[in-house]
């Protein structure tokens, strides 16, 4: 039976919406690596601002896509080390 893409763009969201408030940098702040967590954490939330809105449009694919590379930024970022998270559900870490 195929996926639900409503389903799983609810699904995808709630995730990224985690992962958001989970990802903390993990660098000395005046540091380039602050910078860099900085700007991933800055794509994800605009990944996920652009998600809410083609979930307004009833647009799910470009909503899930949209989750999805948000969700894609941080997790570059946990495995580069420059979030400190601990959570292996929301992140490849």
């Amino acid at each position: 039976m195929p996926a639900d893409l409503y389903e799983k763009t609810l699904r995808y969201e709630k995730l990224l919406a985690a992962a958001l408030e989970k990802a903390i940098p993990s660098s000395i702040e005046a540091s380039h690596m602050r910078a860099v967590a900085n700007d991933y954490k800055n794509m994800a939330d605009s990944y996920h601002k652009d998600g809410l809105h083609f979930l307004e449009q009833e647009d799910y694919v470009n909503a899930l896509a949209s989750f999805s590379y948000g969700h894609a930024w941080l997790d570059a970022g946990a495995k580069l080390g420059v979030f400190d998270v601990d959570d292996d559900v929301l992140f490849t870490i």
